[in-house]
C-alpha cells in the first residue's frame, strides 16, 4: 500500500519513470511516499550475473550494488515523488549521483529481499540528500548512509 499524501501518484507510476531497466533495475516495490521520506524492497535473483564472481563458491551482493539499490529507491524514486508534487516537468530532468557516503554490516546473499528506508535532509536548488538505511528480512540492518543527487536540466 502507498502512503501519498498528495494521492497524485502511485507506487508503479514511480518506478515506471525510474530511469533504469533490468538488469540494473534494483526496485520491486515502493512500499511508501511522502514528501520527507520513502521506503522499498527488491529481492536479490539467485541468477542475477554479479553474482558468479563476488566471491567464488560464496556468493555475496556486491556493496556497489546495495548502494545502487539504496540510492534508487531512497534518492531517486523519492526524487521523482517530489519532483512530481511541484511545477516542473519531469521529463526535463536527468538525476545524477553526486556523493554517497555507506557503512556496511551485514552481508546480502542471494535469493533475499531486502528493504530500503530514506529520510530526505534537505531538497534545495535541485540537490537532494538522503540519510538512507537497508534492512534484511531478519529486520537487521545490513548498511546505512547518506546518499545526495543533483536534479540537471536535460538542456545544460
Amino acid at each position: 500500500m502507498v502512503v501519498n499524501i498528495y494521492d497524485s501518484m502511485t507506487s508503479h507510476e514511480i518506478v515506471a519513470l525510474l530511469p533504469y531497466q533490468a538488469p540494473f533495475l534494483f526496485v520491486d516495490e515502493i512500499i511508501s511516499v511522502d514528501e520527507n521520506s520513502i521506503s522499498g524492497s527488491y529481492h536479490y535473483p539467485k541468477n542475477s550475473s554479479f553474482y558468479q564472481g563476488h566471491f567464488k563458491g560464496n556468493p555475496i551482493t556486491p556493496g556497489v550494488i546495495l548502494t545502487e539499490t539504496m540510492a534508487q529507491i531512497g534518492l531517486v524514486a523519492l526524487g521523482i515523488f517530489i519532483m512530481g508534487q511541484g511545477s516542473e516537468k519531469l521529463s526535463d530532468f536527468q538525476i545524477a549521483l553526486s556523493s554517497t557516503e555507506i557503512d556496511f554490516y551485514k552481508p546480502v546473499y542471494p535469493d533475499e529481499t531486502v528493504r530500503v528506508k530514506s529520510q530526505k535532509e534537505y531538497f534545495r536548488f535541485h540537490k537532494l540528500k538522503c540519510a538512507v538505511e537497508m534492512y534484511n528480512a531478519k529486520d537487521e540492518l545490513v548498511c546505512r548512509g547518506k546518499i545526495a543527487g543533483m536534479l540537471r536540466s536535460k538542456t545544460d
